[in-house]
C-alpha cells in the first residue's frame, strides 16, 4: 500500500492541490488576494492557487504528525521577522489563514476536531491522501522506470 511517506512531498502537494481545486468546499476567501501569509512576509503570495496549496500542505502535515492544533500549524508556516537593527525573531504564520483553511477542510470532511489534541485526519482524508500518493507513485514509475526497484 502506497502512503504519503512513499512519495516526494513537493509532488504530493502539487497533486493534492490539483485535486482540491476541483473540490467545491475549498474556496479561497475574498480577502486572500491581498493578505500576507505572516508578519515575516513583505508581500502576498504570487501564485494564484496558493490557497489550495496551503490546504494541501496542511493535509500532508496532519497525515505525518497525526494531530496538530492551530498554534502548532502556525509555527510550521512562520518565519524570521525582520526587526530592523535588532536581531531577527521567530514569528508564527497567519492564524486566520490556518483557521479558515482548517474550517474548509473540515467542511469537506477531510479533517475533524479532537478535544485536547487539535485537528486530525478523518478516514476520508487518509484515503484521499493514500489514493493520491498511489496515483502519483504510479505516474512517477511510468515517467522514471528506474524507480520501480524502490
Amino acid at each position: 500500500m502506497t502512503t504519503a511517506y512513499d512519495v516526494p512531498a513537493k509532488e504530493l502537494i502539487s497533486a493534492l492541490t490539483k485535486k482540491l481545486q476541483n473540490d467545491s468546499a475549498i474556496v479561497p476567501p475574498e480577502w486572500s488576494k491581498y493578505v500576507r501569509t505572516g508578519v515575516s512576509r513583505e508581500n502576498p503570495p504570487e501564485t494564484r492557487e496558493w490557497w489550495h496549496t496551503r490546504c494541501a500542505s496542511i493535509l500532508r502535515k496532519l497525515y505525518i504528525n497525526k494531530a496538530m492544533g492551530v498554534e502548532h500549524i502556525r509555527a510550521e508556516y512562520g518565519g524570521a521577522r525582520n526587526r530592523g537593527s535588532k536581531p531577527n525573531k521567530a514569528e508564527a504564520g497567519s492564524g486566520a489563514i490556518v483557521r479558515h483553511a482548517l474550517q474548509q477542510l473540515e467542511t469537506a470532511g477531510y479533517i475533524t476536531k479532537m478535544k485536547g489534541k487539535g485537528r486530525m485526519l478523518t478516514p476520508k482524508g487518509v484515503k484521499f491522501l493514500d489514493n493520491t500518493s498511489f496515483e502519483l507513485k504510479k505516474a512517477l514509475i511510468e515517467a522514471y522506470p528506474e524507480l520501480k526497484k524502490y
